[in-house]
C-alpha cells in the first residue's frame, strides 16, 4: 500500500495537478504603454553565433505594410553604428520584424533599435558567441512561464544580474489554456483555449506586453525551444493529450499555426527553412568551451507516449534524423562540454522503494517512456568515449539535480529547472522517498519558482539554483538555494558550498533603462502611462468572424464600424462600456460579401482603422 501511495504522489507531481492560484486583483502588467508606440511589444534578440545574431520587434500600425528601419551599434548611445537597413512587414507576418544581422565580431556586446514613422523603439542589447579559447561562460536557464500563474519575478531578477551570455528557455514560454486553465484566476487573452493562428498570435502579444518579459528580452539574447504548451499539453507529432479533433479542428493545422506564430514572435533563426519549416533543433558553438545542442522532444518525430512501447527500438522521442544529428554532433565536436538543452526529464524516475522487484516508472511523457531510445543515446556516448554531457531540462515545474546512469556507467548529469510561475506541489511531499527509490537524484525541490545560473569553465560545470520570494505580486526578493556541479570528465554530481561568481569579462554595459518603461501599477493608477490602442485584427484575410485585440487605459465606450473602400458604412456595432486592460472582441461579419473593407474601432473620441479582406 505504501508503494501504491508513493506512486500516486509521483503521478501528481509529474502531472502538475497542484494548483497555486493567482490573485485576480493584483496589479495589472499587460497593456499598451503610450510612450512605447508603435513598438508596444518591445525588442528582443536571439540565436547568437560568432558572427551574427537575430534582432526582433513588432510594430503596431494602421498601414497595410510598414517599412521599419533597424540599426546596430557598439555603444549604448548608438553613435558608432556599424550596420543598418530597412525591413518591410505586413499582416502575413503579424507585423513582426526579424533581422539576421551578419558580419559581427565574436564575443561582443552590440546595441540595436528600430524606427517606424519617425518613432524609435527602446534600445536593446545583445551579444555574439565567443570564438577560440574561452575560459568561462554563464547562462540563465528558465522554463514554464505561465502568465496566468503569477508575476514573472524570475525574469526581473535575471535582468538585474548583467553577467550572462544568454538566456536559455527550455519551453512552455506561454500556455495554451484560457482563463481558469490550470486553476489560475488571472485573466489571459484570448480568454478561451487557443487553437488557431489568430489565437496563438494574440497569446504571444499578451505575453510580450508584460514588462518583466520585455526587459529581460531587451538585455539578453534568448536561445529557445518549445515544449508542449506552445501547441497543446502533452503534444507529440501526430496529436496531443489536450487536443480533441472533433471540437478543436485538425491537429496538423493547429500545430502548423502554433509553429508559424512561434517563429514570427520569437527571436530565433529557422535552421532549415528550405527543407523543413517546422524544425527547431539546432546547435550553438561557444568557442572551444562548449557546444549547445537544442533539441525538440515534442513535435518533430515523437511518438505518442505509451509505456507498452517504451522498450521498442522503433518507439521514438527524437526521430532517427534528430538522434543521428545529436550523436554525430557530439561525437565530432571538439568542444570540452556537450550541453544538451531539451524538454523532459532524462533521468529514470522509479516509484519502487523496495530493494527488490522491477522499476515502477511514473511518467511516460518523459524519457522513461522511450527507454530504448535513451539507451541508444547512452550507448553512443559510451562507444564514442564522450564525457561531459550536461543535460538541461524543464517541463515539470520543479528543480532536480540528477546523475544520468547507465548501469555502472556514468552517462552524464542533468539539471532540471523549476518553473518561472507554473504551479507546482505546495508541500515537499515524497522527497525523501523519491531519493530512496532514486539515489541518482541528488537534489529535489517541489515547491519553489525561479531559475538557475549555468556557470561553465574548464574545470567544472555548475548550476546555481535561485528561488524568488513570491509570484503572487511584483517582488525583487530572491534567494540562492543550492549549487551542484560536475567536474571535467567526472560525469557525476557534487554539491558546492557556494554559488559561482561571474568573471569581470562577463559583465557588460546594459542597455539603457529607458524612461519610457514604467513600473507595474494597480489598474486605477495606469491611466497616465497607458494608451487605448488597437493592437491587431485577426485573421486577415477572414471568412466569417474577426477577433479584435486592443487595450484600454480607462473604462471606454466601444463602437465598431465596417465600411467599404469608398467610405460607405455597411455595419455598425455598439459594444457598450468595456473595462480597462487588454481586451478581445469577436465580430460576426458573415453577412458581408467577399472583398476589401475598413474596420474602424471608436474608443470614445479616438478612432483606429484596419484594412481587412474577406475571402
Amino acid at each position: 500500500m505504501k508503494q501504491f501511495s508513493l506512486l500516486i504522489c509521483f503521478m501528481l507531481i509529474s502531472m502538475g495537478v497542484f494548483a497555486q492560484g493567482a490573485d485576480p486583483h493584483a496589479p495589472e502588467r499587460s497593456f499598451a504603454r503610450a510612450s512605447l508606440a508603435p513598438f508596444y511589444h518591445g525588442v528582443a534578440s536571439g540565436d547568437p553565433l560568432q558572427d551574427r545574431v537575430i534582432i526582433w520587434t513588432r510594430v503596431t500600425t494602421t498601414d497595410p505594410t510598414e517599412s521599419v528601419k533597424w540599426r546596430v551599434a557598439t555603444d549604448t548611445g548608438m553613435v558608432n553604428a556599424i550596420d543598418s537597413g530597412i525591413v518591410v512587414t505586413d499582416a502575413t507576418k503579424d507585423y513582426t520584424v526579424k533581422v539576421d544581422v551578419m558580419n559581427l565580431q565574436p564575443n561582443t556586446f552590440y546595441y540595436y533599435e528600430f524606427e517606424a514613422d519617425g518613432m524609435l523603439s527602446v534600445r536593446g542589447r545583445t551579444k555574439t558567441a565567443p570564438k577560440g579559447d574561452v575560459d568561462s561562460l554563464r547562462f540563465a536557464v528558465v522554463s514554464c512561464s505561465n502568465y496566468a500563474g503569477g508575476y514573472f519575478n524570475a525574469y526581473n531578477r535575471i535582468t538585474a544580474r548583467n553577467d550572462l551570455s544568454a538566456v536559455i528557455h527550455l519551453g512552455d514560454y506561454y500556455y495554451e489554456y484560457g482563463t481558469g486553465g490550470l486553476g489560475n484566476a488571472r485573466s489571459i487573452q484570448p480568454t478561451t483555449e487557443i487553437t488557431t493562428l489568430s489565437d496563438y498570435r494574440m497569446r504571444h502579444s499578451h505575453y510580450k506586453l508584460d514588462q518583466d518579459l520585455m526587459r529581460v528580452h531587451q538585455q539578453y539574447p534568448f536561445i529557445c525551444v518549445w515544449d508542449d504548451h506552445e501547441t497543446a499539453n502533452n503534444s507529440y507529432t501526430d496529436g496531443a493529450e489536450n487536443h480533441t479533433p472533433g471540437t478543436e479542428g485538425n491537429w496538423i493545422d493547429r500545430k502548423g499555426w502554433a509553429v508559424q506564430a512561434y517563429f514570427e514572435w520569437m527571436p530565433l533563426r529557422m535552421p532549415d527553412p528550405a527543407v523543413d519549416t517546422q524544425r527547431i533543433y539546432r546547435r550553438f558553438r561557444f568557442g572551444d568551451l562548449l557546444e549547445l545542442h537544442m533539441l525538440d522532444t515534442r513535435l518533430q518525430e515523437r511518438d505518442e507516449p505509451d509505456f507498452a512501447n517504451a522498450t521498442d527500438p522503433n518507439h521514438t522521442i527524437l526521430g532517427n534524423a534528430q538522434m543521428d544529428w545529436l550523436t554525430t554532433g557530439m561525437d565530432t565536436s571538439t568542444a570540452q562540454w556537450q550541453i544538451v538543452g531539451q524538454q523532459v526529464m532524462m533521468a529514470t524516475l522509479d516509484a519502487n522503494i523496495l530493494p527488490f522487484g522491477n522499476p515502477i516508472y511514473v511518467n511516460n511523457d518523459q524519457w522513461d517512456g522511450y527507454r530504448a531510445e535513451r539507451q541508444k543515446l547512452y550507448d553512443s556516448l559510451s562507444t564514442n568515449n564522450i564525457d561531459n554531457m550536461v543535460v538541461l531540462t524543464g517541463d515539470i515545474h520543479t528543480a532536480w539535480a540528477n546523475n544520468l546512469e547507465d548501469g555502472n556507467n556514468k552517462a552524464g548529469v542533468e539539471f532540471v529547472v523549476n518553473s518561472v510561475t507554473t504551479q507546482s506541489s505546495p508541500l515537499p511531499i515524497g522527497v525523501g522517498l523519491i531519493q530512496t527509490a532514486n539515489p541518482h537524484m541528488k537534489y529535489i525541490d517541489l515547491t519553489n519558482h525561479g531559475y538557475y545560473i549555468l556557470d561553465v569553465n574548464k574545470t567544472r560545470t555548475q548550476a546555481d539554483f535561485y528561488f524568488v520570494g513570491t509570484i503572487s505580486n511584483p517582488s525583487t526578493v530572491e534567494n540562492w538555494e543550492t549549487s551542484w556541479y560536475t567536474n571535467n570528465n567526472a560525469n557525476e554530481l557534487s554539491q558546492s558550498i557556494a554559488a559561482s561568481i561571474a568573471h569581470p569579462h562577463q559583465i557588460g554595459v546594459p542597455a539603457p533603462l529607458d524612461p519610457r518603461f514604467c513600473p507595474i501599477l494597480p489598474v486605477e493608477m495606469t491611466q497616465d502611462i497607458t494608451e487605448s490602442v488597437l493592437l491587431g485584427v485577426y485573421p486577415n484575410p477572414f471568412k466569417e468572424e474577426l477577433s479584435i485585440q486592443y487595450t484600454l487605459d480607462e473604462p471606454t465606450n466601444i463602437q465598431l464600424m465596417v465600411s467599404d473602400m469608398v467610405g460607405r458604412k455597411l455595419l455598425a456595432k455598439d459594444m457598450g462600456e468595456v473595462t480597462p486592460g487588454l481586451q478581445r472582441s469577436i465580430v460576426d461579419l458573415s453577412s458581408l460579401a467577399a472583398g476589401t473593407y475598413v474596420v474602424t474601432l471608436h474608443m470614445d473620441d479616438k478612432m483606429q482603422h484596419r484594412v481587412v479582406v474577406k475571402q
